[in-house]
């Protein structure tokens, strides 16, 4: 079992990247903000979950280990594959998908394709006492401030702009800023400025 890799990015794709380590080149799924951020020729170290399916062998790799604990959680409620919850990833920060599961707020979860109305209760159902091992984690939002957020983000992507990049402009303006259209307005500088 795999489960931490370290070596240089050879290659970057869309969703994954290709980590060389002593010689031998991984592929490794990754969250699309975690792709976006990462250099090719840049050195790197994730932890890695190894899936094992009868025509495929695939690595999921994550910055952080809180980050990998969420990841096997939601492939452990039924209908949730390795590529739907890495695709959770892309939707909201880990500290969000925590906050709505323990909130029992499953529009966050509906966003992400290939999880519907139903799985994404299953997931809040099955999950909301597991996370409790996350709740000193820092950033954990409440239930308003997990909805302005996530309109914020739904309306710089409507923008043109990536989910992941929203949210990163969105944590400069800081939580200081309740007012939607503020947050939106001032994200808007950010991400044009740079």
């Amino acid at each position: 079992m795999i489960s931490y890799i370290n070596g240089r990015v050879k290659f970057k794709g869309e969703n994954f990247l290709v980590i060389e380590n002593n010689g031998i080149g991984y592929q490794v799924f990754v969250p699309e903000e975690l792709a976006l951020k990462i250099n090719s020729g840049g050195e790197i170290e994730l932890f890695t979950y190894q899936h094992v399916r009868e025509d495929a062998l695939q690595l999921f790799g994550f910055k952080t280990i809180e980050e990998l604990k969420l990841f096997e959680q939601l492939i452990s409620v039924s209908g949730v594959g390795p590529k739907t919850a890495l695709s959770v990833f892309a939707v909201a920060p880990i500290e969000d998908i925590i906050s709505a599961i323990k909130s029992s707020n499953a529009s966050i979860l509906k966003k992400v394709s290939g999880i519907g109305t139903k799985i994404a209760e299953r997931i809040v159902l099955e999950l909301k006492n597991k996370v409790a091992a996350f709740s000193n984690m820092a950033g954990v939002k409440n239930a308003d401030e997990l909805d302005a957020d996530a309109d914020a983000v739904e309306a710089l992507v409507a923008l043109g702009f990536s989910a992941g990049q929203s949210r990163e402009a969105l944590k400069q303006v800081g939580a200081t800023e309740k007012d939607v259209r503020e947050r939106v307005r001032k994200a808007l500088r950010i991400l044009k400025s740079s």
